[in-house]
């Protein structure tokens, strides 16, 4: 029954870093970076996106990505930091996703461009697996939207039936695509 559960993947792209004459690793995150980051975990905590898991970028951008928004959201997951999210392709995120323990239910993936957008993109289904109806309006929009940018704390959240060791290409639905502009903005103009 596990297995054919209900899975949320929730794709965060690290905060806007600064640039001082550091190692790309220890870059810090700028300002903007450290008022978004809170920001976008309070947004995940009013939709009810509160991650079960969470695996992190060792980067120090990402880190204090990860600690501010952890900080929005009240509480605390279980977090995994790791290198292969620093360096890793959007194939190699993948094939790391899909090692997530079956209990979690949802996951939050704290990384980079290109790999993490790149990610996004090659699991947002424009064609149902076994044919069904195609994706709505609003579905196709948010593909665009995220195609056509992932700004730096961008969220591209995903749902499938199914084990994490089934994701696939092509295979998740994306249902929302939120920018910290998008949180700012006044209700009504909300994506």
């Amino acid at each position: 029954m596990a297995g054919n559960a209900s899975r949320t993947l929730v794709l965060l792209r690290h905060a806007k870093s600064a640039w001082p004459d550091v190692p790309d690793h220890e870059r810090p995150l700028a300002r903007r970076g450290q008022r978004d980051a809170p920001a976008m975990g309070r947004w995940l905590r009013a939709v009810g996106l509160v991650p079960d898991q969470v695996l992190c970028s060792t980067a120090r951008r990402a880190r204090e990505t990860w600690q501010l928004a952890q900080a929005g959201l009240s509480t605390a997951p279980p977090v995994s930091f790791e290198d292969r999210v620093y360096q890793g392709s959007a194939a190699q995120l993948l094939d790391r996703i899909r090692r997530t323990p079956p209990a979690a239910r949802t996951l939050l993936v704290v990384g980079h461009d290109p790999a993490l957008p790149e990610l996004a993109l090659t699991l947002a289904a424009t064609v149902p697996p076994g044919g069904g109806d195609p994706p709505d309006a609003g579905s196709r929009a948010a593909v665009d939207r995220m195609r056509a940018k992932f700004p730096t704390a961008a969220i591209a959240v995903f749902e499938f039936t199914g084990s994490w060791d089934q994701l696939a290409p092509a295979t998740a639905r994306l249902t929302v695509f939120v920018t910290p502009r998008d949180v700012r903005a006044p209700a009504g103009k909300r994506p």
